[in-house]
């Protein structure tokens, strides 16, 4: 892969990943534009570590937050904050562990089903905006993550493993059927991915490690990757604060007829060619 489709792939994990349009999906449609059949592992380990540290950067303020008070050794906010955080994981943890390898193979250059599910993702969009979630049409806060809604909100996170079901997407849009304060919505469902980004790069890291026996074998593009890298970060970075404002003032529908649009094309691609 070349600097210029590095910065290309960078780009659209950093917009995508935060973004309710599907990173997966768009990667899909990339590997069909570049004609390329083989991911380049390496290269999405270090897109996904752009992303993570985005969202760190992003909410750098709350997540210190959280940890001052894990340590406080009480079960206060930020304890319950980070129980949801982990129930919410463990559907996602597993699929990921025992699905997602059969999901790829069977979504991986397959542009029907790829489509199938980006319009998919703008009808939850599409309703979600439509829901007005309790108590803010009086102004007041609305309601929080709960063990329940952990729980479907972890499920929907489960589901985005298919490439083209956003996981932005289905996770805020999820929360805000189930009645949650939009703002509160979109912080649980970015910070509920950050121990799933790092942990899905981690496996893709020891899987390349037992499959190559040695990095060093592989000879990477360190340049290519380090322009991929900091286009996801930067992209990422603007993309994650852009999507809170977005859903605080419920703008999802606009990516619903974008989700709408890009499936429409790749069927209608299917079908003329």
């Amino acid at each position: 892969m070349n600097w210029l489709e590095a910065f290309f792939v960078g780009l659209i994990q950093g917009l995508t990943e935060f973004l309710p349009v599907s990173s997966s999906g768009h990667i899909e449609l990339s590997k069909i534009i570049f004609d390329s059949k083989e991911e380049d592992i390496l290269l999405t380990i270090f897109l996904h570590l752009a992303t993570a540290l985005s969202t760190i950067f992003v909410f750098r303020k709350d997540i210190a937050q959280i940890i001052r008070g894990l340590f406080l050794f009480k079960w206060n906010a930020e304890t319950k904050f980070t129980a949801f955080i982990v129930i919410s994981m463990i559907p996602a943890a597993l699929a990921g562990l025992f699905l997602e390898d059969e999901l790829n193979g069977l979504f991986n250059g397959n542009l029907l089903l790829v489509s199938i599910a980006l319009i998919a993702t703008g009808a939850v969009l599409f309703i979600s905006d439509r829901k007005k979630t309790n108590g803010e049409s009086e102004g007041s806060a609305g309601k929080v993550v709960g063990t329940f809604s952990a729980i479907i909100i972890g499920l929907a996170q489960a589901i985005a493993i298919i490439p083209g079901v956003s996981r932005s997407g289905s996770t805020i849009g999820t929360a805000v059927i189930l009645g949650i304060n939009r703002e509160r919505a979109a912080r649980f469902s970015f910070l509920m991915v950050l121990p799933l980004i790092l942990g899905a790069a981690a496996k893709k890291f020891l899987d390349l490690y037992e499959g190559n026996g040695a990095i060093g074998g592989l000879n990477p593009d360190w340049g290519a990757y380090s322009v991929g890298f900091v286009a996801a970060f930067i992209s990422g970075i603007f993309a994650c604060k852009w999507m809170i404002a977005l859903v605080k003032r419920s703008r999802l529908t606009w990516f619903a007829f974008y989700c709408w649009a890009i499936g429409g094309i790749g069927l209608l691609y299917l079908f003329f060619s």
